[in-house]
């Protein structure tokens, strides 16, 4: 085998982080501690009170109680019964992590509390749950899912009490962006929410997303894993100073001074009391019942505050990004250009010897990154699925899991960086020797869905959920479909997700000029292969018609041409497919040199 000249990944590891059998002694100790203190059951989400899709090691509870580390879903342990609730993407991994011989696995919608739930919590028994990991509406949800069956009660963590060896909280650098990178001061940034607050009739917000802290303050940092996220709280009133809310440990007089112009700074341990003196001015306050902790809103409401529910005010502004935001983003994705430009070429020497891996892949992808010493983390775990392990949408290889990429098998590569200039996200299907006539049809239609979302022109005021059908059609004339969105916002050097925009039936924001989405449709075929072709767009105003607004892809790296049918593509399909190849050769080109670039010339060629 030819020797790796890759060194060992740094940001992601292939350690298998689940062991099913500290399940049992788990579950045991958790149900002695219920017993305890009188409780049938104990929910179990994955999520923090920040909501963010990674957590903190602290922070892992479902994974600790489970062995699940999927990034979303939930869990109950009764007395005698315990379920794990995930969606679509995790039926394959869930099972294969977890101890199936005491906890079942059931398979939800995304969204919501399943009402199998009840088959865990004893008819009229008490499900109880930790306020700081549940927001208003997913309460308002429970109570109508257990109504007649079993009551629902707030109580402190029993997870937290068995844990003997949590890891402690994060504590981080924190950095604050400059003019170039923010585009817009904190100020003005907090002058604008402060006229949304008076137009809604509140005088305070609650702000518990770490993604909307961290935008509206212009600061980053990296308390969780792949995002530059600062963990915390704040309060910023119609008039007066915001109230930053931060671990002890986190609060320096560097970063006192960094915000003395704009905010106050206090240590987390006091939010609860600032809350009930907001509470008992009997203010009206803003907060978001899909994303703010049931604790907040518990205590503002009985300290007397007339609460507002509506969605986090800072979402909307984050997601149009400005001049500047775009620009970063635009050279964040030429940065990653490059090293895609590099990886491809490896991959295309390397893969017909039938010597890689999942793994090696992952790491040589990785260390291309990495030459560029602005790459300062992976923006999500790399999906490298060679074969049939492609067919699985979210899998995570692991040194069990590692597999041999086969010559003439498809391999799906979905991976993203964070630069400091911006975020990227890309998949490419790769081809590693001759393609089916049901793989090169099941890819052009994929391709022919995602070139008609970037063609896309549409009026003002249309939403993600109305477009998702352009991406799906070529499929469904076929009589098959994939079981993910098409797409998802992606954040300025924040948040790979990022809502309120994306594109699927469940995004009903309207797209407005400034967003970032992902163009992402597949196909999947259990057990064999999988296929999905993703770049990121903007959505700008069309300039000869307005009113209208259309999309720019900014990703820039080829398209695996060797997998398409071309009888199946229509002629503009075919141009824009050579002007998308034809713009990557122009932008990325003049960027790499000797064999890397005869390649990038050869990818980018004319069909």
């Amino acid at each position: 085998m030819t020797e790796n000249p890759f060194k060992p990944a740094v940001f992601q590891s292939f350690e298998e982080k689940a062991d099913p059998s500290n399940v049992a002694p788990r579950i045991a100790a958790l149900r002695a501690a219920m017993q305890k203190v009188g409780i049938d059951a104990f929910l179990i989400p994955r999520a923090d009170a920040h909501r963010g899709e990674s957590v903190p090691a602290s922070e892992a509870r479902l994974a600790y109680m489970t062995g699940f580390t999927g990034s979303a879903g939930m869990a109950v342990v009764g007395a005698d019964k315990a379920g794990l609730f995930v969606d679509s993407r995790y039926t394959l991994q869930a099972p294969a992590q977890t101890d199936t011989a005491l906890v079942s696995v059931h398979e939800v919608n995304q969204g919501g509390v399943s009402p199998d739930i009840r088959l865990c919590v004893p008819k009229g028994g008490k499900l109880a749950y930790d306020p700081w990991l549940h927001t208003p509406g997913e309460i308002r949800d429970l109570n109508d899912k257990l109504a007649g069956h079993a009551e629902a009660v707030p109580h402190a963590n029993l997870v937290d009490t068995i844990w003997a060896d949590r890891p402690a909280p994060p504590v981080s650098a924190i950095e604050f962006l400059g003019h170039n990178r923010a585009g817009q001061s904190a100020a003005d940034k907090i002058a604008a929410l402060r006229e949304t607050l008076s137009a809604d009739g509140a005088e305070a917000v609650v702000l518990t997303l770490p993604e909307s802290i961290c935008w509206l303050f212009n600061m980053r940092g990296r308390d969780v894993p792949n995002t530059p996220f600062v963990l915390g709280f704040a309060i910023v009133p119609a008039t007066g100073r915001p109230t930053l809310f931060l671990d002890a440990a986190k609060i320096t007089p560097e970063l006192t001074a960094s915000l003395q112009d704009i905010a106050d700074i206090a240590e987390a341990a006091a939010l609860s009391e600032a809350l009930e003196t907001l509470g008992q001015a009997g203010k009206p306050v803003l907060i978001d019942p899909q994303t703010a902790p049931a604790a907040i809103a518990e205590t503002l409401r009985k300290a007397g505050a007339k609460l507002i529910e509506k969605r986090d005010p800072v979402l909307g502004p984050k997601s149009r990004k400005n001049a500047a935001e775009l620009a970063g983003m635009r050279e964040a994705h030429k940065l990653d250009g490059i090293a895609l430009a590099k990886f491809l070429a490896w991959f295309d020497t390397e893969a017909p010897k039938g010597e890689l891996t999942e793994i090696g892949i992952v790491t040589a992808l990785e260390s291309f990154r990495r030459e560029e010493e602005s790459c300062i983390d992976a923006s999500f775990d790399t999906i490298s699925g060679a074969g049939p392990n492609g067919a699985i949408v979210h899998y995570r290889v692991t040194t069990r899991t590692d597999r041999k990429l086969n010559p003439g098998e498809i391999m799906l590569v979905d991976s993203g960086a964070q630069y400091l200039a911006g975020t990227t996200d890309i998949t490419r299907t790769l081809s590693t020797g001759p393609a089916t006539p049901e793989q090169k049809d099941r890819y052009t239609r994929v391709l022919k869905g995602m070139i008609a979302i970037s063609t896309l022109r549409f009026p003002a005021g249309t939403t993600g959920a109305q477009i998702d059908i352009l991406a799906r059609q070529f499929l469904w004339q076929d009589g098959v479909t994939y079981n993910h969105g098409t797409g998802h916002g992606v954040g300025a050097f924040l948040g790979v997700h990022e809502g309120p925009i994306g594109i699927s039936s469940r995004y009903t924001t309207p797209l407005e000029a400034g967003n970032i989405l992902s163009n992402e449709p597949g196909y999947y075929k259990a057990g064999e292969y999988g296929i999905r072709i993703e770049n990121l767009i903007t959505v700008r105003d069309a300039a000869e018609f307005p009113g209208f607004l259309e999309f720019e892809t900014i990703t820039l790296a080829p398209i695996d041409t060797r997998l398409i049918d071309p009888a199946l593509l229509t002629g503009d399909e075919r141009d824009w497919l050579n002007a998308y190849h034809a713009r990557v050769w122009t932008e990325i080109g003049p960027l790499v040199t000797g064999d890397v670039k005869n390649w990038l010339r050869q990818a980018t060629a004319a069909i």
